[in-house]
């Protein structure tokens, strides 16, 4: 017998292929995803499981506008995964971003259990959620033992996880594993995060802060026969330490499938072979019904995304967003000088989430402002000394390397994962950035209004919620050090200050510079 196991994972409320950007289809989207589904559960020959691996209900235009408009609920999404047959999904970090009351409605809404076994009750531990599934199909049983990245208190608001206490996934693993090998006749981790060392050479590529514990499941825990990832984006289908793994990638553009060929001896069933691939979703016919179900809101969205909101005088675009990173651009001037004027801080910080950053154009509409600002962060000020500012800023110059080509980011925060968003850049401060200085120290000019800012000094900084609970291992800011928060949405913002302001004009100062070679 032939067991496909099928899972999507990380698609971020990307129905439509669109990017939002611009009119060219794309090679991804839930609809697309659809498709190809229903093309691999046809082509199967045995038993198919189909998972759901997390973070659907953020990330898109489309989900961010489901979130924001009263006259829709969360379930204009989740309907959309509700006609794709899947048999479980797992939560995934960005699930929480718009506040626990929207998740657990999403949860309700699923046709389909939700499992996470390493969420806990605080102070308890029981499990908020079921821990696994088990699913019998064609007279086999299998396990689906649900986990997600225990680093969500590093990142989320904690208003919104305050009754949550999350735990390790292997630990919880090594618990409910040979548990399950009991139950059922194969188990699958289906774990919402990813990989801290190389598969190959099982060196780290990443600061081993148990983010992403994928290597560590897969050599401390035995009787696991498949591991479903995500989180990082990756596009992963390898055989590991006997063990079949998958990561789909990023907005629905693969589907993740592994198959294990199974004999039934002295009543268990064992596995023969195994094998994974990653199934292009790009030339797949999107589903008729998500199409159907989808375009009633995507409708209303296209007219509210192009709604205008303000003229620029000069120009915010960016062409190219390294330049933009290491030559203070008008465009991260304007956004820091956005957060000020939302917050009264006197300094800002901020970054270019990634490199699909295209910046305004002279008339700009919610459309823009989506498409650069992609996250749902709101605002924290937090009261830091300038040795702790300063630290942040050798962290954040520890991103970037000098080649004889020019500046550009270090290898290990591109691969696996790019971290463009955890290189920012700070307004209200001048400063200078050394490359050629050892990391640490590169940190050469660091001043307000002229003088040196004492290291001692207590300072008031503006900068998104994610950084200021430590978001990005910057570990110099944290929520006891908050002592302002602005709970409107920072795109939100973005377009109040446009309505407000009518023109703005794109202007920068150079109040930091970077050196390279």
């Amino acid at each position: 017998m032939e067991v496909t196991i099928l899972a999507t994972s990380d698609m971020h409320g990307y129905v439509l292929p669109t990017n939002y950007a611009s009119d060219l289809e794309q090679p991804f989207g839930v609809a697309k995803v659809a498709g190809k589904l229903n093309e691999l559960r046809k082509a199967a020959t045995g038993p198919v499981f189909m998972i759901e691996n997390g973070d659907f209900i953020q990330g898109s235009p489309l989900s961010y506008f489901v979130a924001k408009q009263p006259e829709y609920s969360v379930s204009t999404l989740t309907k959309l995964l509700n006609v794709m047959n899947y048999d479980v999904g797992v939560l995934g970090n960005h699930e929480f971003n718009y506040g626990w009351s929207y998740l657990n409605e999403a949860i309700q809404s699923y046709n389909f259990p939700i499992v996470v076994a390493n969420m806990l009750r605080k102070n308890q531990q029981e499990s908020v959620l079921p821990p696994y599934q088990i699913i019998e199909k064609q007279g086999i049983k299998v396990a689906v033992l649900g986990l997600v990245t225990q680093y969500i208190p590093n990142w989320e608001n904690p208003e919104t996880i305050k009754d949550l206490h999350f735990v390790s996934a292997v630990e919880t693993a090594k618990k409910y594993v040979p548990l399950l090998r009991e139950l059922a006749d194969l188990v699958v981790v289906a774990y919402h995060g990813g990989f801290e060392k190389d598969l190959a050479t099982n060196e780290p590529t990443e600061a081993l802060t148990g983010e992403n514990e994928g290597s560590r499941l897969l050599q401390e825990v035995p009787g696991i026969d498949a591991l479903v990832t995500g989180h990082q984006h990756r596009e992963l289908a390898e055989v590991v330490n006997g063990v079949p793994v998958i990561q789909p990638g990023y907005r629905g553009a693969f589907v993740g499938a592994i198959k294990l060929t199974v004999k039934k001896q002295d009543n268990e069933f064992i596995v023969l072979d195994h094998s994974c691939k990653l199934c292009p979703t790009k030339e797949a016919s999107p589903d008729p019904i998500v199409l159907e179900q989808v375009a009633p809101v995507s409708k209303a969205l296209d007219v509210w995304l192009d709604q205008p909101v303000g003229e620029v005088l000069g120009d915010l675009r960016i062409i190219d967003p390294m330049a933009a990173r290491v030559n203070e651009h008008p465009y991260i001037e304007l956004i820091n000088r956005i957060q000020m004027d939302a917050t009264g801080a006197e300094i800002s910080g901020t970054a270019l989430f990634n490199n699909e950053v295209t910046g305004f154009p002279q008339s700009v509409s919610m459309r823009h402002i989506l498409t650069n600002y992609i996250y749902p962060n709101t605002l924290a000020v937090v009261r830091v000394t300038g040795q702790e500012l300063k630290a942040a800023l050798e962290q954040t110059a520890g991103y970037l390397t000098a080649t004889d080509e020019g500046i550009t980011f270090d290898q290990k925060y591109i691969q696996p994962k790019p971290q463009y968003y955890n290189y920012d850049m700070y307004e209200g401060i001048n400063y200078t950035i050394d490359l050629n200085q050892p990391i640490g120290h590169r940190v050469t000019r660091f001043e307000k209004e002229g003088e040196p800012i004492p290291l001692d000094k207590p300072l008031e900084v503006v900068i998104n919620q994610y950084r200021a609970v430590g978001g990005g291992n910057y570990k110099m800011f944290s929520a006891e050090k908050i002592v302002k928060e602005c709970p409107i949405d920072m795109t939100e913002l973005i377009a109040e200050y446009f309505k407000r302001k009518k023109v703005i004009e794109a202007k920068v100062d150079h109040n930091f510079i970077v050196i390279g070679k």
